[in-house]
């Protein structure tokens, strides 16, 4: 697995979960959030025409620091596609061993949705190196310091459950990165992309107050 995504991701500490419906909306939202700040891309199966929706922004931010990857994916073939669109990594609800081999082969992040510690070891056999936790508003920070007991290296990325008020929760718990889908982009549903970039904008700074403080406190 490419070490180099790992860590750009990490640095990143956020990624940017896109559902829309339909394509260009799905672009101009990822704009949008790009311009906001954010750095990492998931670009949902849920979206119409994924493909088309990842070649695009893959071909307009090639020369950029941006990473654009894939989620939803449920299965080997989906996985084959996103990469042939050029996906820079892959995300799943539920982790997926052919997925996850898939991905090994092609030296790529896999990140699957875990939440039982059965699953995190099943995961981490199959050389998956985060773990998103999901949903995350299932169990919330606290799960995390829990987990990091008997796993103390692991790094994880909740999703769902993630809002301004909790980001600052969420690391000083142990978190990696997080995930943020509808808390992020949800005023593009009535046409306010501004409020969107806006959001962005929100996040990152809390991201990097976080992440600074986390730094401080460990070194």
């Amino acid at each position: 697995m490419s070490r180099e995504l790992l860590s750009q991701m990490k640095t990143s500490g956020i990624v940017a979960v896109i559902r829309a419906a339909s394509e260009n909306e799905a672009i101009h939202i990822a704009h949008m959030v790009i311009e906001g700040g954010v750095r990492v891309i998931e670009v949902t199966y849920t979206v119409p025409q994924p493909e088309k929706v990842l070649s695009a922004l893959v071909a307009e931010y090639a020369d950029s620091d941006v990473l654009i990857g894939a989620g939803t994916i449920m299965c080997k073939d989906m996985a084959v596609a996103a990469v042939r669109a050029g996906a820079r990594f892959l995300v799943s609800p539920a982790f997926d061993r052919e997925v996850a081999l898939f991905a090994m082969a092609e030296n790529l992040p896999y990140i699957p949705g875990c939440l039982t510690p059965t699953e995190i070891v099943q995961a981490r056999n199959f050389g998956v190196s985060i773990i998103k936790l999901f949903p995350g508003s299932a169990f919330g920070p606290s799960y995390v310091k829990a987990l990091l007991g008997p796993f103390p290296d692991l790094c994880i990325m909740p999703t769902g459950g993630v809002s301004l008020a909790n980001i600052h929760e969420w690391f000083d718990a142990g978190v990696v990165m997080i995930g943020v889908g509808g808390e992020l982009t949800r005023p593009a549903q009535t046409g306010d992309y501004q409020a969107v970039k806006e959001n962005a904008q929100k996040f990152v700074a809390e991201v990097r107050r976080a992440l600074e403080k986390k730094e401080s406190l460990h070194g």
